[in-house]
């Protein structure tokens, strides 16, 4: 694994309004490495996806994710976060997909209106991410017309696109059977050994057990315990 680091948060504080969520988070991805985050409903896993991916502000800390840092208070316009939506990708419990625009177009919207690819070029990495996800059968097919596991499948290769070096999960397994999260987990290594971070939000301690290398439990907003997969996992 490579030691250079795809995240790395201190001393990180956020807030829902007066309720307290996170209270001085350390957290470390390397690079290559698949790192689940673990713990009880409203110990403030999806707070960390949220706010590394600049979609909820936080009060006091660092993010730091390659060499894009994001600062404490108000969020930036995204006029400001081209940089960071480079290098974050993020797959949300509920895949978000555009219900109007087909599995490809999906794939081709931020590398076309974000990155400023041509068209050919963003079909052409959308069709190779799709058939690298064994899904590029369903390369026309509308959101609706996609089962649960094509549409987290086609949701990974959105956020794939920009080539992020950090991909951010939110509960990949909630709707797979027991042979698609097999084949996720494998998929989710294949992308860890390209030299990307992932952080996943799981429930799912056996998922975790097989593919994760690391496993962070959070209680109430910090670190309860962490270390690798197989031994906090017992």
């Amino acid at each position: 694994m490579s030691h250079d680091m795809a995240l790395r948060v201190r001393a990180l504080h956020a807030a829902r309004g007066r309720q307290v969520i996170l209270r001085g988070l350390d957290l470390d991805v390397a690079a290559g490495e698949v790192c689940a985050v673990m713990g009880v409903s409203g110990a403030g896993k999806t707070t960390v996806l949220r706010v590394v991916a600049a979609l909820q502000p936080f009060s006091s800390g660092t993010v730091e994710i390659g060499d894009v840092a994001l600062e404490p208070g108000a969020l930036p316009p995204e006029s400001r976060l081209r940089a960071l939506r480079r290098r974050v990708g993020v797959v949300f419990q509920s895949h978000a997909l555009f219900e109007h625009l087909t599995a490809l177009e999906n794939i081709m919207l931020a590398p076309i209106h974000a990155l400023g690819q041509s068209r050919a070029e963003a079909e052409g990495n959308a069709t190779r991410l799709l058939e690298s996800l064994g899904v590029s059968a369903r390369a026309n097919a509308y959101p609706r017309q996609l089962s649960g596991g094509e549409a987290q499948r086609v949701a990974i290769a959105r956020a794939l696109a920009p080539d992020p070096q950090l991909l951010l999960m939110d509960e990949p397994t909630s709707a797979l059977d027991p042979a698609r999260r097999a084949a996720l987990g494998e998929s989710l290594r294949a992308l860890a050994a390209q030299g990307r971070g992932l952080l996943i939000v799981t429930h799912d301690a056996e998922f975790a057990r097989s593919f994760a290398d690391r496993v962070v439990v959070l209680s109430h907003g910090s670190i309860a315990e962490q270390g690798p997969a197989r031994e906090v996992l017992t």
